[in-house]
């Protein structure tokens, strides 16, 4: 579905807040004893940063296993994703993206289009792909297809920024854009500037003497309005009820309060939701005549902090224009490179704001949704996955890459959704571009893995306010080998398709040997080590979601594998 011009307009403007939080990742900036680099890179690496067997010789100090030769090299694991349709088809994009051509991606330094020419503006946005201001940008940057250079600048909840950086922007802020020397803050200013500059290409602000103008307005009002209100809601504890008593009517069926008792057991609500879920009925209204703001924080915060499903149509049929717009903007794939996950979100948004406050009224849904946005349910991340996340709807829009989509033979509905797609196709496709992305940086993760050993994380390390975030921490360099293999053996199993299919279990021959390349003596460490991992993927920094559960899950089962040894 393509977005009119003020639709997109709309779109990109809005952000739900300005927050410099931390994706789930302490990788951007890594200890001295591993390259500063993403540990998941974003583009294709050479064969040159591969070694056969383990991964001994970029460990701070000798490592105290070899395993077995029958686990094949991280250079070995990637070249057969490679001879995959999906894993050529990574490649091929990666190459061109490299040059400023292809997709979209959350990692792209330069982007070109269709120029030929070295761009002259230089944007500067947050690594890990989070910050709402610099994810608006890109949208329009991807829409209006504008030409630029792309610095990637850490956030300082979860990394130091570049001196070099600093010394241009003494704040600090993200996102900014420098033309011929100058540079230029505030996110509104700068998607403005670049409507202006590059009009020709789908202008986006309608005429100030236009009635779209009035209404462009009406809306970005409406957007500060709900911002304060989620504020209000989300970061300040909830008192009493409005009003004094329960609610009911239009009301009730917007607060989702027209399912049970056992979601809603007091019936009532706070001033702080009422306020929230009325201006969410008028940014209702206001969808069902143009396209409107974006709301994928607000999603998440009041899934895991309120217990409020503001997707469901179940649960807030009166959100129809709001739902309808957010499936509608992820079928856009540039979308997907800057969407992220529940679990990234929540993540996020404490170091910024402090504490969320749980909410009053869906107690029992609290605990549920948490569970599920945690992995904690035994179903969202453990094997086998169930198809859909009926959370986080992985098939309004393209799942994966457009090439890695197709080079898997999968088709979009006619609506543009992936809703029909098969199951068995769409795992595989998710595996292949998991296994891809792990086996393309191997060795590195698996020290940084380390970091979760009982020796790992014992250095002395300047700290930062986001949960998972510890950029200067050591690795336990006496179980790296130990961790290289379960990783070599996970990122086995994710592309061995012939021994599983879809979202079936490993067969025992994995298992067997997962549990004899570990020593005894390592396998508390590994186990830890693997969880360390898993709880620092990013979505959508490392990989989409649709595929990054996939890794989550493998990464599990390879961790219930030696639990259970």
């Amino acid at each position: 579905m393509m977005f009119s011009r003020i639709a997109l307009l709309l779109a990109v403007v809005f952000g739900s807040s300005k927050i410099e939080a931390f994706i789930p990742s302490s990788i951007s900036r890594v200890s001295t004893k591993v390259p500063s680099s993403l540990i998941f890179p974003s583009n294709r690496p050479s064969p040159s940063r591969f070694r056969s067997g383990s991964c001994r010789d970029m460990a701070s100090s000798p490592a105290t296993t070899e395993p077995p030769a029958t686990i094949p090299s991280w250079k070995d694991i990637y070249n057969t994703i490679g001879q995959t349709a999906v894993g050529k088809a990574l490649n091929d994009d990666a190459d061109q993206r490299s040059n400023g051509y292809g997709a979209a991606h959350v990692h792209n330094k330069l982007r070109k289009f269709a120029s030929t020419n070295d761009p002259k503006i230089i944007l500067y946005r947050d690594h890990a792909g989070w910050c709402p201001y610099c994810q608006k940008t890109m949208l329009l940057v991807e829409e209006k297809q504008i030409p630029l250079k792309i610095e990637l600048i850490n956030m300082r909840s979860y990394g130091d920024k570049p001196n070099s950086f600093l010394q241009k922007v003494p704040g600090g802020l993200l996102p900014a854009l420098e033309v011929d020397g100058q540079v230029i803050t505030e996110s509104a200013v700068i998607m403005q500037l670049l409507d202006e500059w590059h009009g020709d290409l789908k202008p986006m602000v309608p005429p100030k003497s236009s009635p779209q103008y009035r209404q462009y307005q009406y809306l970005m009002q409406l957007e500060r309005e709900l911002f304060r209100w989620w504020c209000t809601f989300m970061f300040r504890p909830e008192s009493g009820t409005a009003g004094g008593g329960s609610f009911g009517g239009a009301l009730s069926g917007l607060l989702g309060g027209n399912n049970n008792n056992r979601n809603n057991p007091t019936g009532s609500m706070s001033p702080q939701m009422q306020g929230f879920v009325e201006c969410l009925e008028e940014v209702n209204a206001a969808l069902r005549q143009t396209k409107g703001p974006h709301v994928e924080r607000m999603l998440a915060s009041c899934a895991y902090w309120k217990g409020m499903d503001l997707r469901s149509s179940q649960q807030y049929p009166q959100l129809q224009a709001l739902q309808q717009w957010l499936d509608a903007l992820e079928k856009a794939e540039y979308y997907l490179a800057f969407k992220s996950d529940y679990y990234t979100h929540i993540k996020d948004i404490p170091p910024q704001y402090g504490p969320s406050y749980e909410g009053i009224a869906f107690p029992d849904r609290i605990d549920e949704y948490q569970s599920k946005i945690l992995g904690k349910d035994g179903k969202s991340w453990t094997l086998p996955l169930d198809h859909d996340d009926e959370l986080q709807p992985l098939y309004r829009g393209p799942p994966l890459p457009l090439c890695v989509l197709k080079a898997a033979g999968i088709t979009a509905d006619p609506d543009g959704s992936y809703q029909s797609a098969d199951p068995a196709a769409m795992a595989t496709a998710c595996r292949q571009m998991a296994a891809w992305k792990l086996s393309g940086n191997g060795p590195k993760i698996s020290i940084f893995s380390s970091r979760g050993g009982p020796q790992g994380a014992n250095n002395p390390r300047k700290t930062f306010g986001a949960e998972l975030a510890d950029p200067y921490a050591e690795s336990d360099a006496s179980i790296v080998d130990s961790v290289d293999a379960a990783l070599r053996i996970t990122g086995l199993c994710l592309q061995d398709v012939d021994d599983h299919s879809g979202t079936s279990l490993p067969s025992s021959m994995y298992k067997d040997m997962l549990t004899s390349s570990v020593p005894q003596d390592h396998v508390d460490g590994v186990i830890s080590s693997l969880a360390y991992l898993r709880d620092r993927i990013g979505v959508p920094r490392d990989l989409p979601l649709a595929s990054a559960r996939y890794l989550r899950a493998y990464l599990n089962w390879a961790i219930d594998t030696l639990t259970r040894r």
